[in-house]
């Protein structure tokens, strides 16, 4: 769900971002993510997945549609 933009609380705290092969990045949260189209999406939980291939019908947020094919 769309929200509005903010500054962080403390915009020196760290997140972890972990690169899960042949799947989604893994976003320690909660986090906001700026979209092409200048949307901004956010969550407050405490790890999202945020989908690399595309094939998410949540797009930013991974659906595991990447287990359905593999990349060669």
């Amino acid at each position: 769900m769309p929200s509005e933009a903010s500054e962080p609380a403390d915009p020196r705290a760290v997140r972890r971002l972990t690169l899960e092969k042949d799947g989604p990045l893994l976003v320690e949260g909660p986090v906001e993510v700026r979209l092409e189209d200048g949307t901004v999406v956010s969550s407050d939980r405490f790890c999202v997945a945020l989908c690399r291939c595309r094939r998410s019908k949540r797009y930013p947020w991974c659906d595991t549609s990447h287990r359905r094919r593999t990349r060669r």
